[in-house]
């Protein structure tokens, strides 16, 4: 098969690049109790679009930081309650999506809520104030001031937070919430069930948001990584401080957050994935626990893998 990564017997026992730091599991229990004490103040908008199926609001709440953030919530108006819920993550620098494309979702009897990434094309607010540069991207964000203001740091725990609220609504069944996305909608979908163990069945295509120095030293730092080799162009060129660098990104490296999941967790990747390189996704995958299943598509690129959608339905559906 064409090959821009490891043979596939060596990506099945891939371990990773980026280096954990010492002092990860403290850095996420920091930031777990930080959003814990984070009164929420989630109240609902009711939409302008509405169908006589469902009932379409917008909720908001807030983050840690202080900032406001936003998801589409689709709820079934004759379905069952308590019934499943199901939260969608976006592609990078996207937003939540048409309100559309969350009815199937309905139909099928389940509650549907599509967060907004702080600071990307939707309605969060992204509070900023950070030291340092803000040039270009969301995984360089907070790189110069301390590992608590990495932005995705808090994008991962806005995720958490959405989660708890979802299992929090009388309408809906706890037990029985999944999570799904494709590319950083992937990687926030691996996040979020990390931390919030209780998240019933995993979804993820083609994960962003892996093993940061591995991109790198394959010489894939552009597309959706290009702010990699931004930083270092502008603000370490003779990579005096590689070391340290990728240390720090090491916090929210979803590969390092993945055996923290309890959830079922089917994956799909593209094996000539040049954005999100197969061996970063591998990274993450074999360190998940739980049970779990992966689709891998020999002749794809990071694109919507064929039939994946389909099967991630019929996963999730099956809580």
């Amino acid at each position: 098969m064409p090959l821009i990564d490891m043979p596939l017997d060596r990506l099945r026992n891939y371990e990773g690049r980026n280096p954990r730091p010492a002092d990860f599991d403290a850095y996420w229990e920091r930031a777990l109790q930080e959003m814990r004490e984070t009164d929420a103040q989630w109240e609902l908008v009711v939409s302008d679009f509405q169908v006589p199926y469902a009932d379409c609001y917008h909720l908001y709440f807030t983050g840690t930081g202080g900032a406001r953030i936003h998801a589409k919530y689709v709820r079934p108006k004759h379905a069952p309650e308590p019934h499943p819920a199901v939260l969608h993550f976006h592609g990078y620098s996207h937003y939540s999506g048409d309100w559309s494309d969350k009815l199937g979702w309905a139909l099928a009897g389940f509650s549907v809520l599509a967060l907004d990434c702080r600071g990307q094309g939707g309605l969060s607010e992204d509070k900023g104030g950070v030291k340092g540069t803000t040039h270009r991207g969301h995984i360089i964000r907070g790189l110069d001031d301390h590992p608590d203001r990495l932005l995705f740091r808090d994008i991962f725990l806005d995720t958490a937070k959405l989660a708890g609220i979802a299992m929090s609504l009388p309408e809906v069944d706890g037990s029985r919430v999944g999570v799904f996305g494709a590319s950083q909608g992937g990687g926030l979908a691996l996040a979020c069930a990390a931390l919030e163990p209780r998240i019933r069945r995993v979804a993820a295509s083609v994960p962003f948001l892996c093993d940061y120095k591995r991109v790198w030293e394959m010489d894939l730092a552009r597309d959706a990584y290009e702010e990699l080799r931004i930083y270092f162009r502008h603000h370490d060129p003779l990579h005096v401080r590689e070391d340290e660098i990728f240390e720090r990104l090491g916090y929210i490296d979803v590969q390092h957050l993945a055996d923290r999941i309890r959830g079922d967790t089917l994956m799909g990747v593209g094996l000539l994935d040049t954005v999100c390189p197969p061996s970063t996704q591998f990274a993450a995958y074999n360190k998940i626990l739980s049970d779990k299943k992966l689709a891998i598509y020999p002749d794809y690129v990071h694109e919507r893998l064929p039939g994946f959608e389909d099967e991630a339905i019929r996963f999730l559906a099956d809580m």
